[in-house]
């Protein structure tokens, strides 16, 4: 179940950016809706992502430091040396499980399901979910909750501001359909 901060979600790079889908996962932690986790592998190639899409590396590392201030038992340290010894389709995912070990995660949550095979997964008592099924699980086992954490994620939207309803568009755009969908039906 996804209804407590007990709850642990290994995040990877691919559901960190972009900024919309970043705001409402720090948003439901922020709410006790779960426990986030990262590493600095999983920062430092969002870091790159952002660099890419024409942040400035300062702002990148602004940002970077902004989440580790915001939740600063976040970070999974001592993982590295797990990573050698796992298998995956791909090699450069191997850091993300072996982070997910490390912290004892219940989930990781990644839009690359093909590259977390769950067989394999559930040999380190772990699953994936995609981004959508993760927000999806949440507001379904946490709807009042949910609803409020999102609202309050919409009044802060400042640069630029945006509504409810743009909001949830944007959710849209980058296929948070079921989502998006959802809060929509309980507002």
């Amino acid at each position: 179940m996804i209804h407590s901060v007990k709850f642990i979600a290994l995040l990877d790079t691919n559901v960190i950016y972009p900024i919309i889908s970043r705001d409402l996962l720090f948003w439901f932690a922020y709410y006790d809706l779960y426990t986030p986790k990262w590493s600095n592998n999983i920062f430092d190639e969002w870091k790159e992502v952002m660099i890419r899409k024409g942040v400035s590396k300062e702002e990148a590392n602004k940002r970077i430091n902004k989440a580790n201030f915001a939740f600063p038992d976040a970070r999974v340290k001592n993982y590295e040396s797990l990573i050698e010894n796992l298998k995956l389709p791909d090699a450069k995912d191997r850091h993300v499980l072996a982070a997910a070990i490390k912290t004892n995660a219940n989930l990781i949550v990644t839009n690359n399901l093909k590259d977390f095979p769950a067989s394999y997964l559930d040999s380190f008592g772990l699953k994936a979910k995609s981004l959508d099924d993760f927000f999806t699980d949440i507001i379904d086992l946490n709807q009042e909750t949910a609803v409020e954490a999102f609202k309050e994620m919409v009044l802060y939207k400042k640069n630029p501001p945006l509504d409810t309803l743009e909001v949830l568009d944007q959710f849209r755009k980058i296929n948070l359909i079921d989502t998006a969908n959802y809060l929509h039906a309980l507002l």
